[in-house]
């Protein structure tokens, strides 16, 4: 029997360092980690500086850098912005109906003529965003950034015929 107990030892010793050298050798990030749902599929939208005059609709940006980036004439129905930095960027005449931009950073965007029909957009920012002739008409948004939009609201939407204040409730 020591023969047997012996062998049986020496075989767990061995696996136990087998295991040991495999888990201390595999990156523990690469089997534990996984992409949060609200980032998943990003890499696939190959954003590039200009994404005039796309369908992006339904497409998710959230937390990303879009700063300068041109979404002008696009369609971005229902899609979401929740935490992203859209300063500066260009999204004159985009379709954002029903789009999701929660916390997003609008600051310094051209809006110009944007139709935000039925868009969320709760905490985010406008400050010294363009908003001539966007339409807000059923755009959920605080009374805090109505005031402050409203303070800049003016022109037509060319494409809803909605007035900017009207849209606003102002």
């Amino acid at each position: 029997m020591n023969k047997k107990t012996s062998f049986i030892s020496d075989f767990k010793a061995i696996v136990f360092a087998a295991l040991l050298v495999f888990v201390l050798t595999f990156p523990a990030q690469s089997v534990f980690a996984r992409t949060p749902a609200e980032i998943r599929n990003q890499e696939e939208l190959n954003i590039s500086q200009d994404m005039s005059s796309q369908d992006l609709s339904g497409n998710d940006f959230v937390k990303l850098d879009l700063k300068g980036i041109n979404f002008s004439e696009s369609n971005l129905t229902g899609a979401v912005f929740n935490n992203s930095k859209l300063n500066g960027a260009d999204l004159h005449g985009a379709q954002l109906n029903d789009a999701l931009a929660y916390a997003t950073d609008f600051e310094g965007a051209d809006l110009r003529d944007v139709d935000f029909n039925g868009a969320l957009l709760m905490e985010s920012t406008f400050t010294d965003a363009l908003i001539e002739g966007a339409d807000f008409t059923d755009a959920v948004i605080s009374r805090i950034q109505q005031k402050e939009l409203c303070s800049m609201a003016s022109g037509t939407n060319s494409k809803t015929e909605e007035d900017t204040r009207y849209s606003l409730g102002c």
